[in-house]
Order: C-alpha cells, then sequence, then structure tokens
C-alpha cells in the first residue's frame, strides 16, 4: 500500500476507532530495526534472562520486524491504562503519596493486604491479552479493508514492543526498563499491529527521569544491576512467575509477601502521582481474590484454582507455581496460626509446593522461638 492510499484520514480513522476500542493512546512507528536489538542480544548472552528461553529462540525475530511480516511497513502501537486507584499495596512510593491520597489511607491499605499477599496490579483483574486482543482484532479488520496485511500482538509476540512503543513516542525507557508516560505513569499494557500499510510515523518522546534512581533504589532484590539493566535471574516478578522450579533459598526472604508478580520499582516512580484511574473495570480487583487469606490458597485443588482463576493473568503459573509463592510468603510473615495449613501443604504431591512449605515450616519455627 503506497502513501496515497495509507492518507492521513486512514490515520486519524485508526486513531479514532482505537480510541471507540478503550485505547488511551495509539501513535506509529515505522517496521525497522528496534534502537536496542543489540542490547537484547548482549543481554540474552549475558544469561540475564534466565529460563526465559523463548526470547532467544525467537531474538532474531525480535530485532527485525521485516521477520515476521514481509513487506511491513508500519507498526501501531497502542497503550491501555489498567491503573485501578489511588490504593497502594506495597511500600509507599519514595517521595510520599500520591497528590490527595493520604498516607494513613495508604498505609491501611497496606495492613490490609499483608496477610493476603500482594498481587501485581496488571494481574488482579481479567487476563489482559484475551481482552485487548478482541480489541485489535477490530483495527485488524478495518485494515485488511484499506488493502492492509496484519500480525496482531499482546505482549506474547517476538517483538520488543517497549523500543517500537519508544520510538513511536508512547512514553520513554526508565532506569528499570518500564516504559514511562507522563499521563499513566507505568500502569499501561502495549500492545502492537504490524501493517504492511504505511503511514506517516511519530515522533518519540524526551526522556524526563532525569538523575532519579528511586526504581532503582526500590528493588527488594537488587535485580535492577544498573540504570536500564535487569538481571531477571533476580527480579521478584521473574522468580513468581517466569521461574519453573524451585526458588533460591537466598532470594526466598527478599520476596516477602509477593505471591505474584512485584510492582515496587513501578510504585516509586514519581511520575505515577499524576496516574489516572483506567476506564476499564475489567482490570479491578476479584472480591473473592481480595478476601483470600495466604494459608486459605493451599486448599486449593487444581479445580478450585483454575475456577477461582479462569480468565486471569495468574492462571500462567498453575497451582504448584501458585502455591510455592505462597508458602514462600508465609514462610516470611506468617505466624503460628499458619502451620496446620502448612503440615498439609508439606505433604502435597506436587514435590514444588512440598519443598516450599518445608521451608516455610523452619521459618516460622525460627521466629516462634527466637
Amino acid at each position: 500500500m503506497n502513501a496515497k492510499n495509507s492518507s492521513p484520514d486512514i490515520r486519524e480513522q485508526v486513531v479514532g476507532l482505537a480510541r471507540e476500542l478503550g485505547f488511551d493512546i495509539c501513535r506509529f512507528a515505522k517496521a525497522e530495526t528496534p534502537e536496542h536489538a543489540a542490547e537484547f542480544r548482549d543481554w540474552l548472552d549475558r544469561g540475564d534472562a534466565g529460563e526465559m528461553n523463548y526470547l532467544a529462540r525467537n531474538s532474531e525475530r525480535r530485532c527485525d520486524p521485516l521477520q515476521i511480516l514481509p513487506d511491513a511497513k508500519t507498526v501501531i502501537v497502542l497503550a491501555l491504562n489498567y491503573f485501578q486507584g489511588a490504593h497502594k499495596t506495597g511500600p509507599i512510593a519514595a517521595g510520599g503519596p500520591p497528590a490527595g491520597v493520604a498516607i494513613e489511607e495508604i498505609a491501611a491499605d497496606t495492613a490490609a493486604t499483608t496477610a493476603t499477599g500482594r498481587i501485581a496490579r496488571y494481574a488482579r483483574g481479567d487476563d489482559y491479552h484475551t481482552l485487548i486482543e478482541k480489541k485489535l482484532a477490530v483495527i485488524d479488520q478495518f485494515l485488511r479493508q484499506c488493502g492492509g496485511r496484519q500480525k496482531c500482538y499482546v505482549d506474547t509476540g517476538p517483538m520488543l514492543e517497549r523500543d517500537h512503543a519508544a520510538t513511536a513516542g508512547i512514553g520513554w525507557h526508565g532506569k528499570s526498563t518500564m516504559l514511562l508516560n507522563r499521563e499513566f505513569g507505568t500502569w499501561f499494557f502495549l500492545a502492537e499491529i504490524l501493517t504492511t500499510l504505511e503511514f506517516a510515523p511519530d515522533t518519540a518522546q524526551k526522556n524526563y527521569c532525569g538523575r532519579c534512581t528511586r526504581c532503582i533504589d526500590a528493588c527488594p532484590t537488587g535485580a535492577i544491576t544498573a540504570p536500564h539493566q535487569v538481571d531477571a535471574r533476580r527480579c521478584i516478578s521473574y522468580l513468581t512467575i517466569e521461574l519453573k522450579g524451585s526458588i533460591p533459598t537466598e532470594l526466598r526472604p527478599l520476596i516477602g509477601d509477593r505471591i505474584y508478580g512485584c510492582d515496587d520499582c513501578l510504585d516509586a516512580c514519581p511520575w505515577n502521582r499524576f496516574a489516572k484511574v483506567s476506564q476499564e473495570t475489567a482490570f479491578a480487583m476479584r472480591p473473592e481474590v481480595a478476601a483470600m487469606k495466604l494459608r486459605d490458597y493451599l486448599s486449593l485443588d487444581d479445580d478450585k484454582f483454575r475456577r477461582l482463576f479462569r480468565n486471569s493473568p495468574i492462571k500462567r503459573t498453575k497451582r504448584h507455581g501458585l502455591l510455592r509463592n505462597v508458602c514462600v510468603a508465609l514462610g516470611n510473615i506468617g505466624s503460628t496460626d499458619d502451620l496446620p495449613a502448612l503440615e498439609k501443604a508439606k505433604a502435597d504431591s506436587e514435590p514444588l509446593i512440598a519443598e516450599h512449605a518445608q521451608w516455610a515450616i523452619e521459618q516460622i519455627w525460627r521466629r516462634a522461638v527466637a
């Protein structure tokens, strides 16, 4: 499709359609080699990806959009805000709470969630993949009518999505490697449509991080080893989601009460004080999950786990992964009241659960007799 066919009018129709579908931002970049392709290869070579072998298998495709879709001309990048409110379920961000939020409100919310375990904000509601993919399908259909061929992705495809998003001006690369936006902070999902249609590209944003290092300072495990450098093997999100086996013993105490992901580097970012509440309520915390105490998770069998986390990102860890994380959290903050549930978990048919339950029991007894 040439420039004449990909007219400004069609471009505006794409932006308008994206808005109608609930996306907060829609911008365009050329389908070319991502800015940090070489750094990505170096990161893989250092082993910082841990067990995420799928990244290496698709590394060259990630570094060349034309290997994904020959004749691709444009990457349409979309952002969807998922922020559900000012409550913090982790440490209070450096510099204090967001404007208009009382520190007592944050402290109360933190205390209320400590016994239930912390879940990263993005995973508290419905699975964003399913919701966003349906929206992308509508835009894809429109682009087909305009003569385009497309590949659509919601963070599962072989694309360095943050690079394309930064090039399109969605935001800039923070020192945590997360993408930041002046209006939405860090709380947004990214999606991409790679298309053979050619659209005028947008311009990149300025980097507004300055000398701030709050995200680096906030990381509980020191996973952000330098500005724009993350060792995934130490990242709590990796340890509680991507890692399939045993969590290294030396890192377990640093996980605290987190049972799925970690928002600490995000919570610490000063730009999040300007974050707006999303219009998409599907990302709100599920009441039945919010009511769960940590030890309650240990009573879940496979059927109950699947029902509780149906259409939730948390289903990705499967029962044995989540209960492994719960045992670690109980080992860190649990009391003798949690021992009966842990003793039962120690006899679980899943060795991964049994091992971490034994560790948790030892930690609780050590505190009890101290």
